[in-house]
């Protein structure tokens, strides 16, 4: 959004010779929208193709949308006139005001309240923008996380790019974050790895492409802010219950990853403000909250606070180190990269209190799922949600980073942690030197940004208000296919009972009564072995959540360690992992002596990456498979990991359950989750003696014991010291010195993607749908991992053949995760979830479709391929909350390039529909109350949307009919929810419409 100082806000769409028009909004009627975080183009680019960058907005519901809510705005949004009212200008006005505007837009607004932070001994820090010296005394009242988006504002006022209209906005927030205004936002820096970093560098080289074959200047393609990228999702677990398992996986990681390892190798050359962490290091999420968090920057004597956009939806972690991040999608990672401020809707923030201590026993992930549970329950989506109370003290950092951890799945914007003295003692113990520490404690006490809790505080005002006694905290896990559905450790016995009885679903499995108490026999390696439903085949201490936190790390150490002392042992064809986020964690499990009990009991450490919670569990041994596949039985696994839907695991664990690492390691040795902890034996011990969960369960003093006496700063300064340096294997890589990519058109990793194909200087124009017919008919929650799998490639899928076709080896398909910088597989992938339910197919379960002209039924691919070939559109029906999971881009480029025009939901997940907005397919939501079903679709009819084929014409959240060739029609919402995404449409996308943007802007 184009803000200026006489003609307030202007936008323009189509910067074509055909239409020069623009439109106008007062200042005072700023754009507003749920949709969360859209970056927006530089206003100094008005000149005749202005380019936004990008949203990673939120909408969950179509009746809480409310496209008529605009600061100041009397008339309807619908209306032709007011406000809304077009400016028709020529290309020459809008040229002369830029000059004009690129003239005064040089110096900021708020240079008055630039203040030096003196340092105690003498001398200074260095200078800082003052929230104190604005002299307002609603800055005391507003929530912290909401005082690190005004100080951004004020830092970056230069009344162009952002206004002091917008740093009102931001002070009055108490007013106007209720009426959903827009504000400008510039993150400092950008995180990455490697399953959505890959297509990002692809994204970025092939733009730099698209720029030289325009004859434009293709390294205006660079990152202007910091890029870190950590490479830790290719790990996969090929060798368990082993001590060379780390080496093992490592030389397999490499074999299967050597050409994109050598891709991002070189991106980290061609590209400036690019960092690559390389593979073997740790887990992203863990490495920034451990060594990349700056939590207050220190540029060239500026201090500023750290705040970062990253391409993994846990994000979010870093903010319980008190800086504020959160999740976007690769599309709008890389608009942020190359300058494009952000644009996002001033949130809501939910004030949680805590009080009270966790109770003996209970562990940081019991708490986290609790609170998941409680603020779904709250409905905080598009929301920050800011924790503060006495329980804040109970709390270690490591806990507050689990708890922040899991926004996505509680769906917030940020779960924040303000910085205080615990922040600081973690800085300190994680390495940062204590200048470092002290700078950011005294530019955060002067900013008003530190909360002192040995001070009386200041009331603060939330949008809403929750509260949780820390003390009513019980253990618990969550499953068997949700993160939020959460089952108290003393009912899951029953609650699996329940799921086996029910019909399927979320809760539900549908065994028959005569088959539940099946018990299968086979032979594994010469033992006996037997597997029944809920029997455990994978047992994983893995993820960010938990293995940043030493507490629940040596807490599954002490489990171990009773368990080996009581004569206890983990089935051997249970396959177990320990998958560490980083080092510090292997050094600290050694220096208590507990990896040793670990590895007695198959918890070996298999790689520094996040393994079985991103679907890299590996193959499980043949004869476990077979016996699971041939008498159909519902398998488990339990991993303390963030994500359990079906299907994402393992393609044979149906039942999986998120779980803290000591109850994994008790799971293991249960060997069931078909089982009453309180009452029923985990085992027999060497003493013949039933032994109880209660026996092995360490207490919360032995485990704080144990860190006290095993986690040591200098654990973290020598892992990080030694962590770009890289391995061996990453420094033999050689890579050309080039800045344009050479292509490949061999290679079955990095493939030069058609996004630019054919592109020229002038933007397509929205498109509307004809006659399209219908490749796919959901039901609710759908996820990114049903869109977009990011785990094994199943030996019979279209992309499976591609491979094969091209001389690849079964076993060294990799995933798709791994395959993302290769448009031609992931569109093969894309819906080819083996668990993805589609209505179409009648109640079978797989990849696959109806061919509505001729019935047929086949793989997805080729149904779309089909309908392309004829010249058919296609769209999608869907239920609620489309698109939820992970902020996964290519759940939106894979449905573009199958030929998807629209999907028509009843509501979608902030990110991915920002993600089909960033590629030009049209959300439409359907109004409440509708869907499908009431409105009698079956998915068999064919659909036409018209649109006007001017930008001009079309409003964000406009009424739009959808007509069906039985007669029918129906109404939708337009899912563009403002003027900016509008452009992106016109543009066929964010990325086209950023290269316009690049390429005007150097004229």
């Amino acid at each position: 959004m184009y803000k200026v100082a006489s003609l307030g806000r202007l936008r323009t769409h189509d910067p074509s010779p055909a239409s020069s028009a623009f439109r106008s909004l007062s200042s005072s009627s700023s754009s507003s929208s749920p949709s969360l975080f859209r970056p927006i183009a530089s206003r100094s680019h008005l000149r005749s193709s202005p380019v936004h960058s990008r949203s990673v907005g939120f909408s969950r519901s179509c009746s809480s949308y409310i496209p008529g809510s605009r600061v100041g705005l009397s008339t309807s949004w619908r209306s032709p006139i007011g406000p809304r009212a077009r400016i028709r200008s020529s290309a020459a006005v809008i040229e002369r005001f830029d000059r004009k505007m690129a003239t005064v837009a040089t110096e900021n607004v708020f240079k008055d309240v630039l203040t030096s932070l003196p340092k105690t001994g003498g001398g200074e820090y260095g200078k800082y923008y003052s929230l104190p010296a604005l002299n307002d005394p609603r800055i005391d009242r507003l929530p912290y996380s909401i005082r690190i988006l005004l100080e951004s504002a004020i830092r970056n006022c230069d009344n162009f790019q952002v206004t002091k209209n917008d740093v009102e906005k931001i002070i009055d927030w108490e007013n106007t974050s209720p009426k959903l205004v827009e504000i400008p936002f510039k993150p400092a820096r950008v995180l990455l790895q490697d399953f959505t970093g890959v297509p990002a560098v692809v994204d970025l080289a092939c733009m730099r492409d698209a720029m030289n074959k325009l004859g434009s200047d293709s390294n205006k393609i660079n990152p202007l802010v910091p890029v870190d990228l950590v490479i830790d999702h290719s790990v996969q677990v090929d060798v368990a219950r082993s001590e060379n398992a780390v080496q093992a996986n490592m030389e397999f990681e490499f074999q299967r990853n050597k050409e994109r390892f050598g891709f991002l190798k070189w991106g980290s050359t061609a590209f400036r403000n690019m960092l690559v962490v390389p593979p073997g290091s740790g887990i992203v999420h863990q490495v920034n909250l451990e060594y990349l968090g700056r939590v207050v920057f220190n540029t060239d004597g500026l201090l500023y606070p750290d705040s970062v956009v990253g391409t993994d939806s846990h994000t979010t972690m870093i903010d319980g180190l008190g800086v504020a991040g959160w999740g976007v999608g690769g599309i709008e990672a890389e608009a942020t990269m190359l300058g494009q401020p952000m644009s996002m809707v001033l949130p809501g923030v939910v004030g949680f209190k805590l009080t009270g201590k966790l109770r003996n026993g209970v562990t940081a992930t019991d708490l986290v799922l609790t609170v998941t549970q409680m603020l779904r329950k709250h409905g905080v989506v598009g929301k920050f949600v800011e924790f503060y109370g006495e329980g804040m003290g109970e709390l270690s950092l490591a806990d507050r980073a689990t708890i922040a951890n899991m926004s996505p799945e509680y769906g917030a914007t940020m779960g924040f942690f303000p910085v205080d003295h615990v922040t600081l003692q973690y800085l300190k113990l994680t390495g940062r030197s204590d200048e470092t520490v002290s700078m950011i404690e005294a530019y955060l006490r002067a900013n008003k940004m530190f909360v002192d809790y040995t001070e009386p505080q200041k009331e603060r005002v939330y949008s809403s208000y929750l509260e949780l006694d820390l003390a009513d905290v019980e253990p618990c896990i969550s499953g068997p296919k949700r993160p939020h559905d959460r089952v108290p450790l003393k009912e899951m016995k029953a609650d699996w009972h329940s799921c086996l009885d029910s019909k399927v679903g979320f809760k539900g499995f549908a065994v028959p009564k005569e088959s539940q108490e099946k018990i299968v026999k086979f032979d594994f390696h010469g033992q006996p072995a037997e597997l029944k439903h809920g029997s455990l085949v994978i047992a994983a201490i893995t993820s960010c959540t938990n293995t940043s936190n030493p507490n629940v790390m040596l807490g599954a150490g002490l489990v171990a360690k009773k368990a080996c002392e009581l004569g206890l042992q983990v089935k051997p064809w249970i396959k177990t992992s320990l998958a560490p986020g980083s080092g510090v964690v292997t050094k600290y499990l050694l220096k208590s002596g507990l990896q040793e009990y670990l590895n007695q009991q198959g918890f070996n450490i298999v790689g520094y990456g996040c393994t079985t919670c991103i679907g890299n569990s590996g193959d499980l041994d043949e004869s476990v498979a077979a016996a699971i596949s041939d008498n159909d039985i519902v398998a488990a696994a339990v991993l303390s990991g963030n994500r359990n839907f079906e299907g994402r695991v393992h393609p044979l664990t149906r039942a999986n359950y998120l779980a803290s690492p000591p109850l994994v390691v008790a799971y293991a040795l249960a060997g069931t989750v078909d089982i009453d902890f309180e009452k029923e034996p985990i085992g027999t011990g060497k003493d013949g003696k039933s032994i109880y969960f209660k026996d092995i369960w360490p207490s919360t003093e032995e485990i704080a014991q144990v860190v006290q006496s095993s986690v040591l700063p200098e654990m973290f300064k020598s892992t990080y010291e030694a962590i770009t340096k890289g391995n061996p294997m990453w420094n033999q890589l050689t890579v050309p010195a080039t800045t344009l990519y050479s292509w490949d058109p061999n290679s079955t990793y990095i493939h030069e993607p058609p996004y630019f194909k054919d592109m020229t200087m002038a933007p397509p124009g929205p498109h509307g749908v004809k006659n399209a017919y219908c490749l796919l008919n959901f039901g609710d929650s759908i996820t990114t991992d049903h869109i977009s799998p990011a785990g094994s490639i199943h030996k019979d899928s279209p992309a499976a053949k591609y491979l094969i076709d091209r001389g690849v080896d079964r076993r060294d398909f990799n995933s798709y995760g791994s395959r993302r910088g290769n448009d031609e597989i992931m569109a093969r992938g894309t819906f080819a979830n083996i668990r993805l339910v589609n209505k179409l197919l009648k109640g079978e379960v797989g990849p696959k479709t109806v061919h509505i002209p001729t019935g047929d039924k086949l793989y997805v691919f080729e149904v779309a391929m089909r309908y392309k070939a004829d010249g058919h559109d296609t769209i999608v029906l869907a239920g609620a909350e489309y698109g939820s999971g992970s902020s996964r881009d290519w759940a939106a480029k894979g449905p573009m390039l199958l030929g998807v025009k629209a999907v028509i939901a009843k509501s979608f997940e902030r990110i991915h529909r920002s993600n089909l907005v960033g590629m030009g397919i049209i959300p439409l939501c359907f109004k409440p109350g509708e869907d499908a079903e009431t409105l009698g679709l079956t998915g068999h009819e064919r659909y036409t949307i018209d649109l006007p084929s001017s930008i001009t014409d079309i409003r964000p959240g406009q009424d739009i009919t959808v007509v069906v060739d039985n007669g029918k029609s129906f109404t939708c919402t337009l899912r563009f929810d403002t003027e900016v995404e509008l452009a992106y449409f016109n543009h066929g996308g964010i990325l086209p419409f950023v290269i316009r943007n690049l390429i005007n802007s150097q004229h």
